[in-house]
């Protein structure tokens, strides 16, 4: 058995482990994507949004002085007011009516799913890891691989799924967003993907017996996997 096996999984498990924090930070938060309004002149105030698979936040911006260039509102950093609520397809109590006109509703539960589908491999795959470490069954290995590539493939398809329900939000003639910029939310997700779909293949290279060295060499002389 490679001596060095055993290093190799649990270093490709820790960067593993900074992709499931990207996931995670990524599915709780609300900053996927950022909108502006046009602004009007003279005007002292403008009202920006953000949002995210779950929420929708505006801010009403107290603007300071801007070049007449300058047709959007923003930055969302900027003091202003901030209020939060849930997409009403969530929530049917409460309404977000910036949202429900301005896009469809099934983009944001499609992305939502899919992502708590991604939230559900990575956990999965991370119970199959830990139980290798602790009673020594590195078969487990394999399966743990395949799920952590299939939560990097989810998370990919949500901000996919995401970025089309943006550019549907931009191109309506119902909605005043003129300009619209992806956040740090965002791109936690695209990293997350990177570094479990790649990881993932990795941890499964790493699980894989080893291939024979030598021309008179046969797999079937390898060191059997406890």
């Amino acid at each position: 058995m490679d001596q060095s096996k055993p290093l190799k999984v649990r270093l490709t498990f820790s960067v593993i482990l900074v992709g499931i924090s990207l996931l995670f930070a990524a599915v709780v938060t609300d900053h996927w994507a950022v909108l502006s309004p046009s602004l009007e002149e003279n005007t002292t105030t403008c009202e920006a949004a953000h949002f995210g698979l779950w929420r929708l936040c505006t801010k009403r911006i107290f603007m300071q002085e801007h070049s007449p260039k300058e047709k959007s509102c923003g930055p969302i950093s900027l003091p202003g007011d901030h209020n939060c609520s849930y997409f009403k397809h969530f929530t049917p109590g409460e309404t977000s009516e910036i949202f429900e006109v301005t896009t469809q509703k099934e983009y944001s539960i499609s992305a939502a799913a899919i992502a708590i589908f991604s939230v559900g491999f990575a956990i999965i795959g991370t119970i199959c890891v830990l139980l290798s470490f602790r009673k020594k069954r590195d078969y487990l290995l394999k399966p743990a691989s395949m799920f952590y590539t299939f939560a990097g493939l989810c998370i990919i398809i949500s901000v996919e799924v995401m970025r089309q329900s943006v550019k549907r939000m931009i191109d309506s003639k119902e909605t005043a967003w003129i300009k619209y910029s992806y956040s740090w939310s965002f791109a936690c997700a695209c990293a997350s993907f990177v570094l479990l779909f790649v990881c993932g293949i990795g941890l499964l290279l790493i699980a894989l017996p080893r291939f024979p060295q030598n021309p008179w060499e046969t797999c079937m002389d390898a060191e059997p996997e406890h």
